[in-house]
């Protein structure tokens, strides 16, 4: 296996320093616009499989030529997501299998946003699933954490512990604290604006997908690992549009523990006007607002030694066990940043994004995983990626049993 990671970001730098680690791939080439990124990280890694390239990831055509200069069987995308589709198409026109770990970007509906979806996140992917299919290459859509390990635990519920799923409920959260900063996200501010401020998708079997308002449905759940009782709300992400594809379910949600402060601050920046994507002049030169907002912001990528506390993805799942009984359970992971700090030098938010691709790839270099078209994780047996990331990488997962509602 011979891959590309497009991003040397916090999540394209963890993928790389644990894929450092194991031995399925023959090439693992990093490419990112600033070419100093991928030169430095290769160079703290020091393994000769690891190398460094530029690449304009908004052009089809470089990355292209870049798959066949190094002779690549797999790309990995692991930047924003508005480079999700020159990437992809990218990756299918030199006849590489793809991952990413966010997908193409969703449009609101034009006359009823919080009603009705508009362009769904990953309908642009999915629309070109027949070609993909045809030419027998592989788009692993969604293979981060959520999304991603998320699916994965859905599959699993829905395989081993369930005759009849209600709900898939993914809920999010963490008690991270970054030092010496008022704001600092821990993950892309450009993502973060994108999926929290457009409208939440749900879907409902009687109903299919809808819409409502960005922040809207709060709840209080009960996280583990220390972090406790967060207040959740209503979040656009790509779960709500994957498992219903491939799994049975009355209810998906996603729900992601923002708090006040946070809701607050990314209210302000739509009143603004700071989340918008297209340029406006300054003084004669177009810029992004939203571009300016993530210019003045740390990179998360450098906040983990300011960081301290613990980060954990799940879905709670609900419905009728093996056994005819109510059943309900949370299946989660957790990444406490103080290890993934001393034990990759990576934070723990992007270390436990990047984690899930990099185990992905490795089911594929085994051919434990296989297959064509544009597929979500939830679309593969979920056993041997939990074993492998239990006995190989280390990681525990659990399956907490709670008292149904």
């Amino acid at each position: 296996m011979r891959i590309l990671v497009v991003g040397a970001g916090g999540v394209g730098s963890s993928a790389a320093l644990i894929a450092a680690r194991r031995d399925f791939f023959e090439v693992m080439v990093i490419a990112d616009y600033d070419p100093q990124r991928p030169r430095d990280l290769v160079m703290r890694i020091g393994d000769d499989r690891f190398r460094a390239a530029q690449v304009d990831a908004s052009s089809a055509e470089a990355i292209t030529a870049l798959v066949h200069e190094h002779r690549i069987t797999h790309v990995l995308n692991v930047v924003d997501p508005r480079f999700v589709m020159p990437i992809f198409d990218g990756a299918f026109a030199a006849g590489a299998h793809y991952l990413d770990t966010a997908m193409s970007l969703s449009k609101p509906h034009p006359r009823q946003p919080y009603e009705m979806p508009g362009t769904k996140l990953g309908d642009e992917q999915f629309a070109k699933a027949p070609q993909w299919e045809s030419a027998g290459q592989l788009a692993l859509v969604g293979m981060g954490v959520e999304p991603g390990l998320a699916d994965v635990f859905a599959r699993y519920a829905a395989d081993h512990l369930f005759s009849q799923v209600d709900e898939f409920a993914v809920r999010d959260a963490s008690n991270l604290v970054v030092d010496g900063y008022d704001f600092a996200p821990s993950f892309s501010i450009w993502t973060t604006i994108e999926e929290c401020l457009n409208p939440p998708v749900i879907w409902e079997k009687s109903r299919g997908w809808y819409t409502t308002e960005p922040f809207s449905g709060a709840e209080v759940f009960d996280f583990p690992g220390g972090i406790g009782p967060v207040e959740c709300v209503n979040v656009e992400h790509e779960e709500v549009l994957l498992m219903p594809r491939w799994l049975d379910a009355q209810r998906v949600t996603f729900k992601f523990g923002l708090g006040d402060e946070f809701i607050e601050i990314l209210k302000t920046l739509r009143k603004l006007g700071l989340d918008r994507t297209d340029p406006v002049n300054v003084r004669g030169m177009q810029v992004s607002p939203r571009d300016v907002v993530a210019a003045t912001l740390p990179d998360p990528l450098t906040l983990g030694d300011r960081m301290h506390g613990v980060t954990c993805a799940g879905v709670n799942v609900t419905g009728t066990g093996k056994d005819g009984q109510r059943r309900e359970v949370y299946l989660y992971h957790l990444a406490d940043n103080a290890w993934t700090m001393q034990e990759y030098g990576a934070q723990a938010v992007v270390w436990q994004t990047a984690m899930n691709p990099v185990v992905a790839l490795e089911l594929l270099a085994t051919g434990v995983w296989s297959g064509a078209g544009v597929r979500g994780p939830e679309s593969f047996d979920a056993v041997p990626f939990l074993d492998l990331l239990r006995d190989g990488y280390g990681q525990r997962w659990e399956c907490e049993d709670r008292t149904p509602a």
